[in-house]
């Protein structure tokens, strides 16, 4: 295992990011130090070049390249495991697993394939999943009562439906996020999403 001081980590990526976000959370949290190289996105060759594929982030320590945002999480939490990500204890732990593979596998289906094109269906499928959200946060600041790998998952994406699309963010995917996430003015998720927001980045 390698300790965090030791940890030289390069992480490509490009501008408003979503799972970039992810990374830089994890890796504040950790007080891990991230050398990015900004990537233009209509120039994937850089990341192409070192990884093979276009997609960002990509994270790169000494020969090892690592590919795809959970991926880099978990080799994030095993390379440097305090503070962790996930709860210690083993129940919570498994229920925090199971929640970052329906995220990843499940919820985040439905504003991909808005992106292609409207559907109604998935829409509302967005919708619905806000008072699941919500419940997480009942007497909680965070989804799993602390911060932690649910909180890193999810926050990029669902940020858009409290913060809307800032200037500059032309990608439609996250203007699907802000149209399809709508929030009461009292939503636990408006808190929330202030308080992950206040944490630190790598």
């Amino acid at each position: 295992m390698v300790q965090e001081e030791e940890l030289v980590l390069t992480v490509y990526r490009v501008p408003f990011s979503t799972n970039v976000e992810r990374i830089a959370l994890a890796a504040g949290h950790k007080g891990i130090a991230i050398d990015w190289v900004d990537v233009d996105p209509d120039d994937r060759s850089p990341v192409e070049a070192v990884s093979g594929q276009p997609l960002v982030p990509v994270l790169v320590h000494g020969e090892e390249v690592v590919t795809d945002s959970p991926r880099i999480l978990d080799w994030l939490e095993a390379h440097a495991p305090e503070p962790p990500l996930y709860p210690r204890e083993p129940a919570l732990r498994a229920e925090a697993t199971v929640f970052v593979q329906w995220f990843n596998r499940v919820w985040k289906v439905a504003p991909n394939r808005l992106v292609d094109a409207p559907d109604p269906a998935l829409s509302a499928e967005m919708h619905a999943s806000v008072p699941i959200f919500e419940g997480l946060l009942d007497a909680r600041d965070y989804l799993f009562g602390e911060f932690g790998i649910a909180d890193v998952v999810a926050f990029p994406f669902l940020k858009y439906g409290v913060f809307g699309v800032p200037a500059g963010d032309a990608d439609r995917f996250h203007t699907i996020l802000a149209d399809n996430l709508p929030l009461a003015a009292g939503s636990p998720l408006r808190a929330w999403a202030e308080r992950v927001d206040a944490h630190p980045r790598g």
